[in-house]
């Protein structure tokens, strides 16, 4: 298995001891998180893309641009880009410049995003949401893998004879489709050979199995090689202590805390309370055998090669505390048990990079 850090660059005061960041240091709090994963192996760092508080992650591609400058190695995942409110030409031209900034690093993962609020922004409903990103993803591939485009569409102005600037630095930079909510997004991925991502965030396992299980049946559909379709997944909220009560006890005040957010209210989470949530949702609360084995149950259903971890909300330490906890007592026993074949091969023109810089 391989592993992903990630962040959505939530800011709100902290649970335990009220501090607040300020946006400055919340930004220098993910860099520094990013560098951290990277030392300690994880294979790719996240981050999200919202549009309102308490999240000020509205420019991945600024704050990955920022870490790749401050890192050689590691994957940089978009989790995700809501491409259903984006101008495809934007996305093409700002996520091909961090690609070559990157040494050609970058994994885009888009969605049509889940917080309503992004739609009014950028001027399209909530109906519309999917088909858009349906359009707007197809014209980004296009952008991305021809020259002197021609297009027309209902979500932006036409286009004639369009070659963006600057061509990517990878020959394919990779796309994955975010899938929380609806067979339309697994069946999109399905369609185009692409890989897609579980969010596995706030429901019951059944759920985001169903989608995984139809994104397999449709890739057979359109006569892929079963063995190629590739999934990750999220794995819930984690907090690592030597025993599970100790961890429940530790990481209650933060649950508490933003599940009483408008962010959370969103998501109309069905478990009752943390205990809930632990017995029959994602989270990885708990001591690590126990994480452990929880992961490898959710990963027998899934079959998913890529995880994908966050510890938004925690302190500092903490955060500290729980990355190099799951870095030491889960990663080896995960790597050992659950083979993968994401990011397995570096190409030589990444490496020349690596070694200019």
């Amino acid at each position: 298995m391989k592993f992903a850090l990630f962040s959505l660059m939530m800011n709100i005061p902290n649970a335990v001891t009220g501090e607040a960041l300020t946006t400055q240091q919340k930004f220098q709090n993910v860099l520094k998180q990013a560098v951290l994963a990277e030392k300690l192996g994880f294979e790719a760092y996240g981050v999200g893309e919202r549009h309102g508080e308490p999240f000020i992650s509205s420019a991945p591609p600024v704050v990955l641009t920022a870490i790749a400058v401050q890192t050689s190695r590691i994957r940089l995942l978009t989790t995700v880009t809501v491409l259903s409110v984006l101008d495809p030409v934007r996305v093409a031209e700002d996520y091909a410049t961090l690609d070559h900034l990157s040494g050609g690093r970058l994994e885009l993962i888009i969605g049509k995003g889940n917080d309503p609020r992004h739609y009014p922004l950028f001027g399209i409903t909530e109906d519309e949401q999917w088909d858009s990103l349906a359009e707007r993803y197809e014209l980004l591939k296009r952008l991305w893998n021809e020259e002197n485009v021609t297009w027309e569409g209902k979500y932006r102005p036409a286009l004639q004879q369009v070659t963006t600037q600057p061509r990517p630095f990878q020959a394919k930079i990779p796309i994955w489709h975010g899938s929380a909510s609806s067979p339309l997004s697994t069946e999109l991925a399905a369609k185009n050979g692409d890989p897609i991502f579980s969010s596995n965030g706030f429901h019951h396992m059944s759920k985001y199995k169903a989608l995984i299980d139809h994104y397999r049946e449709r890739w057979a559909h359109y006569g892929h090689d079963p063995k190629e379709a590739v999934v990750g997944a999220g794995g819930g909220t984690l907090y690592l202590a030597n025993s599970s009560e100790e961890a429940i006890k530790r990481y209650r005040p933060y649950y508490n805390a933003f599940h009483s957010t408008e962010a959370s209210k969103h998501n109309q989470s069905p478990f009752t309370d943390l205990e809930d949530n632990i017995k029959n949702g994602p989270a990885l609360i708990g001591s690590a055998d126990f994480v452990i084995e929880k992961i490898l149950k959710y990963q027998e259903a899934f079959g998913h090669q890529v995880l994908s971890i966050s510890v938004d909300g925690l302190t500092e330490a903490e955060q500290l505390e729980q990355i190099e906890r799951f870095a030491a007592d889960v990663m080896p026993v995960l790597r050992k048990e659950i083979p993968s074949t994401v990011w397995e091969n570096v190409s030589k023109v990444q490496i020349d990079h690596v070694h200019k810089v």
